[in-house]
């Protein structure tokens, strides 16, 4: 991660900073990891995680920590100073700042294009869809926002992403024939240079084995969590037996797809269309 700085733009200095306080204050108060995750409810892995900047804590787990070594609000007052640093909506804050520790990332885009995938003419429009009082600065910033995750991509190797699109992302004209044509000619790009690894859910393959948009992250020294996102809403999933649910859920997904040679031949097919109405 460049100058420090996890994907989101957000540093991961102050989650660093952040664990290292409770490390030292936890031994202060005689405390060992997992005596201390017994009090606020959490395992004693979790705080190991918390210590070392793999995993931020929820505001709440942050405060029953002050409640239980005595430090008057100060994780608290921590945490929710570097969640407001974030440019991203608080529901997807956590998500992104993990995206950029991930060893692995497995997405399933039943509607856009993937914000790892986007070209800024398909962000700008998406943003514009869901936002349309949004000035043209406010757009301009949240669409490099959106970009500037994707400096993850710039290691060849890591993460590994896997990306599954419902045919209707390709099918949906985001911006315009140009706009569309532009970004499926991106995305095959990317899979072309084995990137990331490419498939299409066809419509004829019937009904999704997920309804909604999905993310899985794994990560070299800590438990694998999962993304889901509504309107305006996101949940971060890190209970093992629900991850378990949608890891089954999106394997089901890779399996009704076509597959990469066959995606990447139809995404091409697609951006050509596109590309004759313009």
């Amino acid at each position: 991660m460049a100058n420090g700085r996890g994907a989101l733009g957000q540093s991961k200095v102050g989650w660093e900073f952040f664990g290292a306080e409770l490390k030292r204050r936890r031994e202060a108060a005689g405390f060992t990891q997992e005596r201390l995750g017994a009090r606020v409810f959490c395992s004693g892995s979790y705080i190991g995680q918390f210590e070392q900047g793999i995993r931020k804590p929820q505001l709440e787990i942050a405060q029953r920590i002050d409640a239980a070594l005595g430090t008057d609000g100060f994780f608290e007052r921590m945490c929710k100073e570097l969640i407001d640093s974030s440019p991203y909506q608080h529901y997807f804050a956590e998500a992104a700042y993990l995206e950029g520790l991930a060893e692995t990332i497995c997405e399933y885009a039943p509607v856009f294009v993937p914000g790892l995938l986007q070209t800024a003419a398909y962000a700008r429009a998406v943003v514009l869809a869901s936002a349309p009082e949004l000035s043209d600065d406010d757009v301009e910033t949240r669409v490099k926002d959106r970009l500037a995750r994707q400096r993850i991509l710039e290691d060849p190797t890591k993460p590994l992403l896997w990306v599954v699109l419902h045919e209707n992302v390709i099918r949906c004209r985001v911006g315009g024939p140009a706009c569309m044509s532009e970004q499926l000619l991106h995305v095959a790009a990317l899979a072309r240079r084995r990137r990331i690894t490419l498939q299409v859910l066809p419509y004829d393959a019937g009904a999704p084995p997920l309804a909604g948009m999905a993310t899985l992250m794994t990560f070299e020294d800590a438990p694998p969590v999962a993304y889901s996102e509504g309107a305006h809403s996101g949940t971060l999933v890190d209970d093992p037996a629900r991850v378990a649910k949608i890891e089954r859920a999106y394997d089901l997904v890779r399996a009704a797809a076509l597959s990469p040679d066959a995606s990447l031949a139809l995404v091409q097919s697609v951006a050509e269309e596109y590309s004759h109405e313009h």
